[in-house]
């Protein structure tokens, strides 16, 4: 599934293409996604406003219009965002197409239909279900050691889960979790009770460093991810242990392991996490 870096990049993808451009005309091909389209409302918040940014917010890619009103686009796990010219014929699974004044189409494909399209008022956003409950963005400042220790006072259960709790911090999907904690040298079944302060810091700032990178490189296409453009990402290649079930530890040679942790592949070395 799409996490932060690669939300990110789409974002910036599309950025430069959209913002100042127009809406002219909206389509629902088909409106079953995981929460159905309402077509009137989308029609009605899109159409002929123009895109004034584009946001992102957790795993949610945030385009507002002119006139107060933003449409939110959520890739699920097979989704693609992506600008096509005018004249490009409807593609299968082609959910929802944003018809622009420049001349191209933002189209939302999505095969497996796990992803969601809707608009609403932008100034409702913050009280909207979808975000009311979402935890820290990392790459915003306040995010450190100390909001880490913070937020699991009182808790007792293993970090990688702790890391891939949006109510406590958004977008540290399991690759970039499990990634985190390699570098940071912290086991992914480490209870959040017995970290100190130091590798708290630490876990934060490879957090940063990972998620960073990730958005650097085009972010990690091991499926269906690829940018606005439809440009795959590239950061599966700097992976240090996710995928790697037995192949040599970049650092100590020693084997990568594999366990499940919260239905979650987690791949770790035993030599340099403790």
């Amino acid at each position: 599934m799409p996490e932060l870096p690669e939300v990110e990049v789409l974002r910036r993808s599309l950025e430069p293409h959209l913002v100042g451009d127009r809406i002219e005309r909206v389509e629902v091909h088909n409106a079953a996604l995981r929460e159905p389209v309402d077509r009137a409302t989308l029609v009605r918040h899109a159409a002929g406003r123009e895109v004034e940014a584009l946001r992102r917010r957790g795993k949610y890619l945030l385009i507002n219009l002119s006139g107060g009103r933003t449409v939110v686009v959520h890739l699920g796990m097979s989704g693609r965002l992506t600008l096509v010219p005018a004249g490009t014929p409807p593609e299968p699974h082609e959910h929802v197409a944003l018809h622009l004044r420049s001349g191209g189409r933002l189209r939302f494909r999505d095969p497996r239909r796990f992803g969601v399209v809707f608009s609403l008022p932008t100034a409702a956003l913050a009280g909207d279900p979808h975000f009311s409950h979402l935890g820290a963005e990392p790459l915003e400042p306040g995010f450190d050691g100390a909001f880490l220790a913070r937020a699991a006072a009182g808790r007792r259960g293993p970090v990688k889960p702790f890391l891939m709790d949006g109510t406590v911090v958004v977008g540290i999907g399991n690759i970039y979790a499990t990634e985190t904690l390699f570098r940071a040298g912290v086991h992914p079944r480490r209870s959040v009770a017995r970290l100190s302060a130091a590798r708290w810091e630490r876990v934060a700032a490879e957090a940063v460093q990972v998620l960073s990178a990730a958005i650097h490189q085009g972010g990690t296409t091991l499926n269906d991810f690829a940018d606005g453009e439809g440009n795959s990402g590239y950061f599966q290649v700097s992976l240090g242990v996710y995928g790697r079930e037995g192949e040599a530890c970049p650092a100590c040679e020693g084997p990568i392991r594999r366990i499940v942790q919260a239905g979650r592949s987690t791949f770790y070395c035993p030599r340099c996490q403790r």
